[in-house]
């Protein structure tokens, strides 16, 4: 089963895939700027029964170097299956999407992630086919902010690296940084980053401190309706991001939309509709083959 904390450490590159360059200006590896960015379908699977889905992939236009891909992955253990299956992830998106891929694995502890970087080789060892070397985010390169102007400043990458050191000896105080920096922005922002913060501390004795924090300020308190209101919102906001995103790999792959298409995909609230919409809008020649078996 899916841990909330797997969760938290890809969907907060969801939530803010910037967070992904500046990850790495510390680490004097420079990405190009994004001038758009893309959620793309997850779904790797090909006519074999076989299912492969990625954590979260996402697709970086920018200005002069053109597009690349970037699949994200949440590793909690070594497991020595996962680099096959990463090596056939950057293979098949490479493939399909004909841009250069880069897998980028996040963990919570430092073993892990040294394992995870590699490199290492699919083919005889005399003659290595396929060299994989992941970038990896975890705590042997992810900066501790513990200055709550860096925090307030980049409250995503603020957020990710509480997740990353939840079970540092430092997370307290890591997280109260976090904590107070949240008061900075607005209220609706603060509380999405931090139910991700607590998703992502998960089972990790930290998850009781960032609780504290929050029951203390009761900024975040909300009534049961208010609650309600927040959690409907954040729905609407999903499918409506997944609807853009279904347009804009339509639109990238040529195929016509019309008015009324446009229409139902950007009506439509039923986040499940829209996920197998976008797994199909990569594939889709036409929009009929997009609605496919999903008429009433």
């Amino acid at each position: 089963m899916v841990s909330s904390s797997h969760e938290a450490m890809h969907r907060i590159f969801q939530k803010e895939p910037g967070v992904f360059g500046r990850a790495f200006r510390a680490l004097d590896l420079s990405f190009p700027e994004p001038v758009a960015v893309s959620l793309l379908s997850t779904d790797l699977t090909e006519t074999a029964p076989l299912e492969r889905r990625v954590d979260t992939l996402l697709r970086f236009d920018t200005e002069d170097e053109g597009s690349y891909l970037v699949a994200v992955e949440a590793q909690g253990r070594k497991e020595a299956c996962k680099l096959a299956s990463w090596a056939y992830y950057t293979s098949y998106l490479h493939a399909k999407y004909q841009l250069p891929t880069v897998l980028l694995v996040t963990c919570q502890d430092k073993s892990t992630a040294l394992w995870a970087s590699g490199p290492y080789s699919v083919g005889p060892a005399h003659w290595p086919m396929l060299t994989m070397r992941p970038l990896v985010l975890g705590p042997h390169n992810v900066p501790p902010i513990t200055d709550v102007r860096a925090a307030a400043a980049d409250i995503p990458l603020a957020t990710f690296s509480a997740i990353t050191y939840g079970k540092d000896a430092n997370a307290d105080a890591i997280l109260k940084t976090l904590a107070a920096a949240l008061q900075t922005i607005d209220r609706d922002d603060a509380d999405i980053f931090s139910e991700l913060t607590e998703q992502g501390l998960a089972n990790s004795p930290a998850l009781k401190t960032w609780r504290e924090l929050m029951a203390v300020d009761t900024s975040f308190f909300r009534s049961e309706r208010a609650m309600k209101l927040r959690a409907e919102g954040r729905v609407e906001g999903r499918a409506e991001g997944r609807a853009e995103s279904i347009l804009r790999v339509l639109e990238g792959r040529g195929v016509d939309v019309p008015a009324s298409a446009r229409e139902r995909i950007m009506s439509c609230g039923d986040l499940e509709t829209l996920d197998v919409w976008l797994s199909r809008s990569g594939t889709a020649a036409a929009i009929d083959d997009l609605f496919a078996e999903s008429d009433d």
